[in-house]
């Protein structure tokens, strides 16, 4: 039997050093691709316009992850959600939202595109009307939130079980 693959949409996320948290944790889980969208930070690509010199924050904190876990950049976020489903991928939220079940009783057999949002805002309700599936992590404190690159290692470890 194949393994299922994971990949992430990082869409809007503010912070460079999440992201370099973010390759540390998919490269540890064995995440298959990340991809680029909005105004995420990327890693330095020199055949990119707009990777124009190594972001900082990712090479502090990826910790050469950023080498070893496959990247893309796309400028259109609806098109790469419709392409990845044409390809039978499932697209997948993590989000607090009505629709969302807790990410412990979540079950899936195919292929996962994991979306993470803004920091303070989360995903756009444009994009959680396009997935799938959304999932959230259980909240017991005031804050009823977590960084998103610790709240991808604790999805990610799961979704690998």
């Amino acid at each position: 039997m194949k393994k299922k693959e994971i990949s992430l949409i990082l869409h809007n996320i503010r912070s460079a050093h999440n992201v370099g948290s973010i390759f540390r944790t998919a490269d540890a889980t064995g995440v298959n691709h990340i991809y680029f969208t909005g105004y995420t930070p990327r890693p330095y690509n020199s055949t990119l316009p707009y990777t124009t010199k190594p972001e900082r924050g990712i090479i502090k904190t990826a910790l050469g992850a950023e080498k070893f876990v496959s990247w893309s950049s796309h400028d259109d976020v609806d098109k790469l959600i419709g392409k990845l489903k044409k390809t039978d991928v499932c697209i997948v939220g993590l989000e607090q939202d009505k629709r969302s079940i807790n990410y412990s009783e979540y079950r899936n057999s195919s292929n996962i595109a994991l979306i993470l949002g803004n920091e303070p805002n989360g995903i756009d309700s444009s994009l959680l009307s396009q997935c799938d599936d959304i999932i959230e992590i259980p909240m017991y404190g005031k804050k009823q939130s977590l960084n998103v690159s610790v709240a991808v290692g604790v999805a990610l470890y799961e979704l690998i079980k």
